[in-house]
């Protein structure tokens, strides 16, 4: 949830933002494992607030758990900004992948997890100049629980199908993609938001997979403007 602090503190008045950490991040124990239970979750964070009507904003994960939301709780999903993420489910190969982090990391720990994965999670340019983004991104890794990760990469790895439900949302949708994003590729992010109705799309220059930390104040007037 920390990478949200900055969009939290910047939203514009009459706004309340929350950004709860999913199990095994953030300094919480693991959880049951799938995007169910962390939707389940957020909407717990949202009852205990006493918040009925919210705004879901999901990047990567967050995104997978935002259709999890707009599923269970339509009615209480007034918008959805899908950020870096994707409605079709894991390919075989990423599924196997999946399954090979998580077991390495329950065996190893998070280790030599920033590693793997920062190349894919951060754009060139971003890298390049604006160190401090990776520094921020390794720290938040080697700080998560290995329990929680496992139980995080295997959730990804288990996740339903959403193309089915793009049609049907009839909520504003606001799609935002990074322009160098490897893992969710703008042309994909594209079908994606073309496939629901009224839909906007929003490609991010100089991001990859995480602009709310890659390009902030740009991240943040888009998701204002929506």
């Amino acid at each position: 949830g920390g990478m949200w602090n900055r969009a939290v503190a910047g939203l514009p008045p009459g706004w309340r933002g929350f950004a709860p950490h999913f199990p095994g991040f953030g300094g919480t124990p693991p959880g049951a494992g799938s995007l169910d239970a962390f939707a389940g979750d957020v909407l717990a964070c949202l009852d205990a607030a006493g918040v009925n009507r919210f705004v879901a904003v999901g990047m990567s994960m967050g995104g997978y758990t935002a259709f999890r939301l707009a599923e269970r709780a339509s009615g209480r999903v007034a918008g959805l900004v899908l950020c870096d993420t994707r409605a079709a489910p894991d390919a075989p190969e990423a599924r196997a992948r999946r399954t090979a982090q998580a077991l390495a990391t329950r065996r190893d720990g998070i280790g030599g997890l920033a590693d793997a994965m920062v190349p894919g999670l951060l754009s060139q340019e971003t890298r390049r100049l604006r160190p401090q983004v990776e520094a921020a991104v390794r720290a938040m890794i080697a700080a998560a629980d290995p329990e929680g990760v496992a139980r995080a990469l295997e959730a990804l790895r288990d996740r339903p199908d959403s193309t089915p439900l793009l049609a049907g949302l009839r909520m504003p949708v606001l799609a935002v993609v990074g322009q160098s994003d490897a893992l969710s590729p703008p042309d994909e992010v594209r079908r994606m938001a073309a496939a629901i109705p009224g839909s906007r799309l929003e490609v991010l220059p100089g991001a990859g997979h995480l602009p709310v930390l890659e390009t902030p104040d740009t991240f943040q007037a888009v998701l204002h403007a929506f």
